[in-house]
């Protein structure tokens, strides 16, 4: 199905969309900041035909809650509590751009929820040259809280430098995925958050930030072969 659920997790309302087959191996991705869980399509039918995937739209984004703080180690416990509400053992787990920075946190902090991990343009911890502006009110119109944007644009300008440690404590495989020249992140950081995971591997694109969806056939391609499959009897 692919049709909105919602559960409650880490005391907020989160809602979902699930594809595939109940019994596979579970697959959660996380979308980047403004989008949602619908975010993904793309290149949901493909994976959907060997892992049961699931896709919640993080705290103020699309129908889930927008409770007005967006710390990134929030919705780091949003995601753990997702998969406690919903009762999915070890995972593998994606994140693009915002939703990457999520993974590697959840990552790092919960190394026993993970079966793999897939990081598509995660933005590094180092501060934005030039800052980033930080909004103060609503532009209108849009279907996420815009104080999210406040939120990522305060950390985009200031991380904890001390997160490059962080992503020294990630144990299981990891797949990081580079958009290019074309993209807006930095290259050079996205490299070093790969060299930092012990033993990821780093693929780099020419898509640009939204590797997923302007070149689905390569994203699904390195993906695919990087996933651990179904067992087989």
């Amino acid at each position: 199905m692919d049709d909105l659920s919602t559960t409650y997790a880490h005391g907020i309302r989160l809602a979902y969309r699930t594809w595939g087959d109940p019994g596979a191996p579970p697959l959660v991705l996380l979308h980047g900041r403004g989008s949602d869980g619908a975010d993904w399509a793309p290149v949901v039918p493909a994976l959907a035909r060997t892992h049961r995937v699931y896709a919640p739209d993080l705290r103020g984004h699309g129908a889930s809650e927008w409770p007005g703080e967006y710390a990134f180690e929030a919705m780091r416990d949003d995601v753990v509590g997702f998969l406690d509400a919903l009762g999915l053992g070890p995972v593998a787990l994606a994140g693009h751009s915002m939703g990457a920075v999520v993974a590697y946190l959840l990552a790092a902090a919960r190394p026993e929820r993970l079966t793999a991990l897939v990081l598509e343009e995660p933005v590094p911890p180092d501060p934005a040259v030039p800052p980033r502006a930080v909004p103060t009110g609503p532009e209108g119109g849009e279907t996420f809280d815009w104080r999210v944007v406040a939120a990522v644009n305060r950390w985009i300008n200031a991380p904890d430098p001390g997160w490059w440690d962080l992503l020294g404590r990630i144990t299981c495989p990891a797949l990081v995925i580079a958009g290019g020249p074309a993209s807006h992140v930095s290259q050079d950081g996205i490299e070093r958050i790969a060299t930092r995971i012990p033993g990821a591997r780093l693929v780099v694109t020419g898509a640009g930030h939204l590797v997923h969806e302007d070149d689905p056939e390569r994203f699904l391609a390195e993906v695919s072969s990087f996933l651990p499959g179904p067992r087989r009897p």
